[in-house]
């Protein structure tokens, strides 16, 4: 059962973290009246510069560093951002003491209206989503694409209607702190190792992404990759009704790639939506997240034609094997969005070129070995940088593979993939890391390497 945004009003709610998301959930219980206080543990941060990030008009209490006692026993509720891990001293001081914990995602979805269409998996979440949200938006006057696609969904959730869609990507950390979060129709695209530093262990990982269905029923449908040996299992025991997507065989329903057609079969009909060939996104991975944005439209009523029209006429998503010029015969890539090595993997595999590849970053405590081994005989030098380039320096030669440079910084890989790379190469920013560290985000990462590739170009003219 939902909350009605009044019984919030006057209650003492907690929020932690002063991020994206938690100024979202701060704006939102401050239209909903509830008593705020924003908690940060950066006992670094200073007060003024966080007040300064606050809706406007907001004056509620800043605690930052330690949180006091006293504070917890005050409490009615607390809002968790996804940045902050389940098992850290505070978050069990508070679950201790009873107080109900939500996350983001679960106060929008407490305060907001409309159906939920929400999508999860290590990979493809992001070009996913937006793609769903495209066709969504041609089909309905009101469409939200939120959650970790980059717009909090907290600030969307006020202005959601009856009528509305949501079109939500939802990470793994958001996922942790649901209650009775319910999507209409949820996908989990994939489940490979990532974000090991914060969950732990696989089955944990697993565990907490399963989760998007928890609350779901047989009148829902969960739309599943069935070359995900994880995912098949899951499909026994899904609340929802599975639906498989598969770019492998065809499935006697759900929807599959056939030769160069994706084809949407049910009990009743066999319908084309798509050829390949007419789709501007590049590679097997790609159409994977067609067929789940596709069958989740199709799942939630939306004509094919619309589906068809809108799929053939959507272009890849920033930082996702992104073109951004060619310089003397040399194409570069910007994948900054390949943040783990399965999502590195792809693209590698989209990839027709002799490649220079640029890879690196924080470490998630992932191993290198399966990507490198992906390469495949297409990557000609792994230019590596951040933290993680030591430890992936040392898998690539236990792998056998020895063309390794270790650059300072993102220019100076740059600089020397333009160095090395020859007429008919590709440079391609695929790191398989984080960007925390040397960026804020992968968002920063990828703008930073599209300036970097421009500026030669500049240079070259």
């Amino acid at each position: 059962m939902k909350l009605q945004r009044e019984n919030l009003k006057g209650k003492n709610v907690l929020v932690f973290g002063s991020g994206i998301s938690g100024m979202g959930a701060v704006k939102l219980l401050a239209e909903v009246e509830a008593q705020i206080l924003l908690y940060d543990g950066n006992e670094k941060l200073k007060e003024e510069e966080v007040r300064r990030k606050l809706p406007e008009g907001c004056d509620c209490q800043i605690i930052l560093g330690e949180l006091p006692d006293n504070v917890i026993e005050s409490l009615e509720l607390a809002v968790m951002s996804p940045g902050v891990p389940q098992d850290i001293p505070p978050v069990e001081r508070i679950r201790a003491k009873g107080i109900t914990i939500w996350g983001e995602v679960e106060l929008a979805y407490q305060m907001g209206k409309g159906r939920v269409l929400a999508i999860t998996g290590t990979n493809g979440k992001t070009t996913t989503t937006a793609l769903l949200g495209e066709i969504m938006k041609a089909y309905s006057d009101s469409v939200f694409v939120v959650g970790n696609i980059g717009n909090a969904y907290t600030g969307a959730a006020l202005s959601t209607k009856d009528d509305s869609y949501v079109v939500a990507e939802i990470s793994s950390f958001q996922l942790e702190t649901i209650e009775s979060f319910a999507p209409e129709v949820s996908a989990i695209l994939n489940i490979t190792e990532d974000h090991l530093n914060r969950h732990h262990t696989m089955e944990e990982y697993i565990r907490v992404k399963e989760l998007i269905a928890v609350n779901q029923t047989k009148e829902n449908y969960c739309i599943l990759n069935y070359e995900d040996k994880e995912l098949r299992e899951f499909a026994e025991r899904c609340p929802a009704t599975p639906v498989f997507f598969s770019s492998e065989r065809r499935l006697p329903q759900g929807i599959f790639l056939e030769g160069d057609r994706i084809i949407m079969k049910t009990e009743d009909e066999e319908t084309e939506i798509v050829k390949t060939g007419d789709l501007y996104l590049l590679g097997k991975h790609n159409y994977e997240n067609v067929m789940a944005a596709a069958a989740m439209a199709w799942y939630a009523g939306v004509p094919v034609e619309i589906i068809r029209r809108t799929v053939m006429a959507f272009k890849a998503v920033p930082h996702r094997i992104e073109f951004v010029e060619e310089i003397d015969g040399v194409a570069y890539y910007n994948d900054s969005k390949g943040t783990n090595p399965d999502a590195a993997i792809k693209g590698i595999q989209a990839m027709e070129r002799p490649t220079l590849l640029i890879g690196g970053g924080y470490d998630k405590e992932s191993s290198y070995e399966e990507w490198i081994n992906a390469f495949d005989g297409k990557v000609k030098y792994l230019v590596l940088i951040g933290q993680t380039r030591e430890k992936i320096q040392k898998a690539a030669h236990e792998c056998g593979f020895y063309n390794t440079i270790l650059a300072d910084d993102l220019e100076e890989a740059v600089k020397i993939c333009a160095q090395k790379a020859q007429k008919g190469d590709a440079v391609l920013l695929s790191p398989a890391c984080a960007s925390w560290g040397q960026f804020d985000n992968y968002e920063q990462r990828g703008d930073k390497f599209k300036e970097y590739v421009r500026r030669m170009m500049k240079e070259e003219n």
